[in-house]
């Protein structure tokens, strides 16, 4: 954790050269109950007191923090100078500012990123009384672009950690395929998948209220809904969204599976023909996608291709990063509508990850979704997942 999470600092330094900002300050207290999500990449530990985590354009890297934390913060051998103070951190703050003299100083707030928005309302009116009366006052503005870029472009570190936590997911849907047949529910195939993942010592990588989501058959209630007790039909689509938290990083997979019935040996065409659909659209988007590309042009790719072949197009982005959360970073791989904002004219970067997750609804049988991840280099995207080319069938 130490290595990555120097890894991550040098890659903040620069990511502020590129920028052109003078300095990031992450400005916290009390981090185990109010957490600024930065910290899981900059720190990893947590903090008391009002606490200031100084990232310079230069290479300076500066903590102050209450006198009782030094001794843990000096241990993560992450910050070049580690401040200590008793009675306030004003006079700290203001002698390294001054010492500085950043014409920019980055702050974490955001109004379209969450991920970057991790200064409490709270702390910015603490932090701006601390600087009235100085020039630092009026040269504040937003990290958000700096931890888009810093949580979006993974290290070699963190791409293995992700790939280890793909492999055990697929592992786990491997064994899932030989639990489901006709007649358990999707809460029963929720808990099987449970309990792989609590045998393995690890964790979900999203709220286990909806990780696992497991949907059979037609008229179910869709994505970003908990398990039912909905019972396994023959004839039925099935599929599952799902992820594991390995070391820190969050895999994010869907896989599909065709109930044969008792006269069956494949899947009717209709359902072989969606199924195929969806793997022919992230195949497009993934020969389409480089670093510069725009996010709704990668989106487009395979929603044209879906509504090309007779079905509506879905309701959703195309694909999201995925990091240290499921959700991660900042560019979202979504078609131009009004709630994505400003994001799909944001352009994809080198060494991002993300899942390209197209859905479609097949009458009368269910929903088909494949969800893979990629990681996008210089020449384009590498999956990082096994790719689903064909329909999982279950036998009776």
């Amino acid at each position: 954790m130490e290595k990555l999470l120097n890894e991550k600092i040098e890659q903040a330094v620069e990511i502020l050269k590129e920028l052109d900002i003078d300095l990031w300050l992450t400005y916290v207290r009390e981090t185990e109950t109010t957490r600024d999500p930065s910290l899981d990449l900059i720190l990893g530990t947590n903090c008391t007191w009002q606490s200031a985590f100084i990232i310079t354009s230069k290479g300076d890297t500066i903590a102050i923090v209450g006198s009782l934390d030094v001794a843990n913060i000096k241990s993560k051998n992450l910050y070049n100078e580690v401040i200590g103070y008793v009675q306030g951190i004003k006079d700290d703050l203001l002698k390294v500012l001054n010492r500085l003299n950043p014409k920019t100083i980055a702050l974490n707030y955001s109004q379209s990123n969450n991920l970057a928005d991790g200064l409490t309302h709270g702390m910015y009116i603490d932090l701006m009384e601390k600087l009235k009366d100085t020039p630092f006052v009026n040269r504040i503005i937003s990290s958000e672009k700096i931890i888009s870029l810093l949580r979006g472009r993974k290290s070699e570190t963190e791409i293995r950690l992700m790939k280890e936590a793909i492999k055990i997911t697929l592992e786990i849907f491997e064994e899932t395929s030989k639990f489901i047949k006709p007649g358990v529910t999707e809460k029963q195939i929720a808990k099987f998948i449970l309990n792989q993942v609590e045998q393995r010592g690890l964790e979900t990588a999203w709220s286990q209220e909806y990780c696992p989501s497991v949907f059979t058959g037609p008229d179910t209630a869709g994505a970003h809904a908990g398990p039912t007790d909905r019972q396994v039909e023959y004839g039925h689509v099935l599929n599952i969204d799902f992820g594991v938290k390995y070391q820190g990083y969050c895999s994010d997979l869907q896989r599909t599976w065709y109930i044969l019935r008792p006269n069956e040996t494949d899947a009717p065409e209709e359902v072989k023909k969606g199924f195929n659909v969806i793997v022919e659209a992230i195949d497009k988007a993934a020969k389409f996608i480089k670093p510069g590309s725009i996010a709704y042009e990668v989106d487009a790719i395979a929603r044209q291709h879906i509504v090309n072949n007779g079905y509506e197009e879905y309701p959703h982005a195309l694909g999201h990063q995925v990091g240290r959360k499921a959700h991660d970073g900042g560019v979202i791989l979504a078609p131009r509508w009004e709630r994505y904002g400003d994001i799909p004219y944001q352009k994809v970067g080198i060494n991002e990850v993300y899942t390209l997750e197209p859905r479609l609804t097949i009458p009368s049988y269910g929903i088909a979704t494949v969800e893979e991840e990629i990681v996008v280099r210089k020449d384009g995207a590498e999956f990082l997942s096994n790719p689903q080319k064909e329909l999982y069938l279950i036998k009776s």
